[in-house]
């Protein structure tokens, strides 16, 4: 199954911003940060990414409802979607 660019726009932008906040957690280790600090920016790039994860996945499954594939390539579709949220989860 392939996206189309336009499709995951908000996507690229949660992506972009948690590449900036795990520049920022890496530029607070190289300046000895306090640990917790670390810790807290670090969970909140994991959770971006688990968000633009989870709305990749939604997307996904959105295209299968949408183009009503037919029957057989829907069910690989489906359970290719449930492997993927399944890594995430």
């Amino acid at each position: 199954m392939k996206f189309e660019a336009e499709s995951l726009a908000d996507v690229l932008v949660r992506l972009r911003r948690a590449q900036g906040q795990l520049g920022g957690v890496i530029q607070m280790i190289e300046n000895e940060r306090d640990c917790k600090d670390v810790i807290a920016q670090l969970a909140a790039v994991s959770r971006a990414l688990d968000r633009a994860g989870f709305k990749i996945i939604a997307t996904g499954l959105e295209k299968c409802v949408q183009e009503g594939a037919d029957p057989e390539q829907a069910a690989l579709d489906r359970a290719q979607l449930e492997k993927l949220f399944m890594s995430l989860a």
